[in-house]
Parts: C-alpha cells; sequence; structure tokens
C-alpha cells in the first residue's frame, strides 16, 4: 500500500458508473425509466416528462428525493420502476476483484440507489461477495448524496472514523461532504454525466480515471 494510504481502515465505493466504466450507460437506461415514471405520474408528455425529471435531479440530489418532496410518492414503488433494466452491458472486471480483495480493512457501497439494486449490479461484476454492507438510499432516511444528513447516517451506521476513510465517486460535488468530515477521497473523472459539476481541488484529493487501474495500482505489490 502506498504510504500516503496506509492509515486507511475503511474504502468506501459509491456504485454507479465508478465500480463501471461510465461507457456501459446503465444510468441511461435508468434514465428513460425515470422520465417515463414521471411523464405518466404528471399525465405530461415525454419531452416534458424529462424536462421535469432533470430539473428535480439538478434541485434535489435525486430524481426520488424531489418527487418524494414535490409529490409525496413511494420511495419503494419509484425505485423497483426505474431499476427494472437489463444489466447486459455489465461485466467482471477481474482487476477489480482481484484489488478489492487485496484491500486491507473494511469495504463498503454507499450509493443514492436502493440494496436490491445494488446488489444485481455487484453481482453482474463479480463483487457480490466483496463488501461488507451496501449504505442505500433507505438507510440515508431518503437524502441523498450530497446532502451531509446521509454521510453522518454512513459513517454512524458502521461506526466508521471519516479520517481513516477513503470515499472514491464519480460525482465531484459528492466528496465535498467527504472531505469536510475529514475522508480521503477520489474523484473518478470517467465522464458521467455531470460528474465534473462543481469540482474543485480543494476537495479531491486525488482524480482517477479508471477505478481498476488505480486499485491494480496500489495493491500490485500486495500479497
Amino acid at each position: 500500500m502506498p504510504p500516503e494510504l496506509a492509515h486507511i481502515r475503511a474504502w468506501i465505493f459509491d456504485l454507479d458508473n465508478t465500480l463501471y466504466p461510465a461507457s456501459a450507460d446503465l444510468f441511461g437506461l435508468i434514465d428513460v425509466r425515470m422520465g417515463l415514471y414521471v411523464q405518466r405520474l404528471l399525465g405530461v408528455d415525454a419531452e416534458e416528462g424529462r424536462r421535469i425529471q432533470k430539473d428535480l435531479f439538478r434541485t434535489h440530489g435525486t430524481t426520488l428525493s424531489g418527487l418524494m418532496r414535490t409529490h409525496d410518492i413511494d420511495p419503494h414503488e419509484f425505485l423497483a420502476f426505474v431499476h427494472d433494466i437489463e444489466m447486459d452491458a455489465l461485466a467482471e472486471d477481474e482487476r477489480i476483484v482481484r484489488a478489492v480483495a487485496k484491500l486491507p480493512g473494511r469495504k463498503l457501497i454507499f450509493t443514492n440507489g436502493d440494496a436490491p439494486y445494488a446488489g444485481r449490479v455487484l453481482e453482474r461484476l463479480g463483487l457480490s461477495k466483496s463488501f461488507e454492507a451496501i449504505h442505500d438510499i433507505h438507510a440515508c432516511a431518503y437524502e441523498p448524496k450530497p446532502s451531509p444528513g446521509s454521510y453522518t447516517s454512513m459513517v454512524g451506521a458502521f461506526g466508521i472514523d471519516p479520517k481513516t476513510s477513503l470515499f472514491v465517486e464519480d460525482m465531484a460535488r459528492n466528496l465535498k461532504p467527504a472531505k469536510a468530515i475529514g475522508m480521503t477521497t477520489v474523484w473518478v473523472n470517467n465522464g458521467s454525466e455531470y460528474g465534473g459539476h462543481e469540482a474543485h481541488p480543494d476537495f479531491i484529493d486525488y482524480e482517477i480515471h479508471d477505478v481498476g487501474h488505480w486499485l491494480d495500482e496500489i495493491t500490485r505489490d500486495m500479497e
């Protein structure tokens, strides 16, 4: 382990566009489903449904959070609908599987999605047994990243010390609250939608482009 990371005891990973390439465009399929959900909920056409959905995302952090606040929807129903997608674009990356297994300490998933969906993704990636737990949107009491409350709930749920924790995420703005509580931050700058929004070196310790390559590098000399 590189000396600058020797203090890390908890390795926390975002899921979508982080543990798999943004080019898989899984979120593109989810995005279509979210637009369709809004379209049906509000009785608007596809163009207006997409406009409203994007506005909710930008304003509230996630479409779900926005719909819960403005239309009091059932989050379980929404998540089941939008995550009903094919995952043929995902494939196992042996570098990530091998490297995650080498990481010393605890390994967690921190996602704005839900655990059933995250479980399906991890299964496709060959990572279903690689992580201790998934801290999802339900566990965050529907306060999505980058809401500070979601980080507080995650840290409290697992009893981790932010100062010995590292967070890997493709959405740069989601690293700001992590840095504020003392975490080491890694931005996966891979071209994901809105990924570079609000990016600033003040709260980004490391900028990488491929998680598999980075993990392989930092664990290469480990048994």
